[in-house]
């Protein structure tokens, strides 16, 4: 359920039908003014191939290592300080951003880009939560889906309103005591944790000063960014009775920091451009104040 590798993964699939000039590069990176059928056919196939690998693999590999249930939905809202819900926000958001502009490159127009592009993450997080409807371990949340909305919503509405992404949702984690106390809940390994240990993942709202102010003094590529994180959650609720020893120091955190915003970088090489594209969904590590229930906390560089 990561951030849509789907640009990488269609142009190694058609690079090996084009030269390897920087030339033709530039062209096959360059969106196209028109409709590009054969360009639009490529990522309906590529989108939808990985769409179904994924979700079998997801249902094979996972879902079938636990009982299945008439379907049921669940009220997990209160769960790891909505965490989890946030996550679900940043992971529609960047599905839909990212399969917009694989149909902005293939020539297709605004209206469908955002109809069938930006609607990719809502359609594809709905589907698994159809899973977790079935699965007695979980159920269907009416929250998760909630979350995908929002997370549609902020790609389209700005889309909508400025015709570009002003306020970008991003990501950033570092490895925490927690995961080492419960590998099974929090993941075991760096890989697992990123995906699993809530209590390492901040969530940032990253507003490009450029875009709003159209100062030329402000650098295009300076941004301000406020996250939200939090920590001391070995599950999903707060045990009341620690019976399972598994309390700590619950408490959401609130950040403040500087950002760069890597699509403003300017740069000759549409390759370096479609890079700069993806890995933007990433937090650069800055100075930071946190804020927390305890008071205010200086890092010199978060992540």
């Amino acid at each position: 359920m990561t951030y849509s590798p789907i640009k990488y993964l269609l142009l190694f699939v058609l690079l090996p039908f084009i030269s390897f000039s920087q030339s033709n590069l530039d062209t096959f990176l360059t969106p196209s003014d028109t409709l590009n059928k054969s360009r639009r056919n490529a990522v309906v196939i590529v989108e939808a191939s990985l769409a179904g690998i994924s979700l079998v693999g997801l249902h094979q590999l996972w879902y079938a290592d636990y009982k299945q249930s008439k379907f049921h939905t669940i009220n997990d809202n209160n769960e790891w300080l909505k965490m989890d819900k946030i996550g679900h926000v940043f992971t529609s958001y960047q599905m839909g951003k990212h399969s917009a502009q694989l149909l902005n490159w293939s020539g297709v127009g605004k209206n469908d880009q955002l109809i069938y592009g930006a609607t990719l993450g809502f359609g594809f997080l709905t589907t698994v939560e159809m899973f977790d409807g079935f699965s007695q371990e979980w159920g269907f949340s009416w929250g998760d889906i909630l979350a995908n909305a929002l997370g549609t919503g902020l790609y389209v509405g700005q889309e909508l309103l400025w015709n570009e992404q002003r306020i970008a949702l991003k990501f950033s984690f570092h490895q925490t005591k927690y995961a080492l106390e419960r590998p099974d809940k929090l993941g075991d390994g760096f890989l697992e944790q990123v995906l699993k240990d809530y209590n390492g993942q901040t969530y940032w709202l990253s507003g490009n000063l450029y875009s709003f102010f159209k100062e030329k003094n402000i650098p295009k590529w300076l941004n301000i960014a406020v996250g939200y994180g939090a920590d001391g959650m070995l599950t999903g609720l707060k045990d009341v009775d620690n019976q399972l020893l598994t309390n700590s120091d619950r408490q959401r955190q609130f950040y403040l920091s500087l950002d760069v915003n890597l699509s403003n970088i300017e740069t000759n090489s549409k390759l370096l451009r479609s890079v700069f594209d993806i890995v933007n969904m990433i937090k650069v590590p800055f100075p930071t104040l946190e804020f927390n229930k305890k008071g205010c906390v200086f890092h010199l560089f978060y992540y």
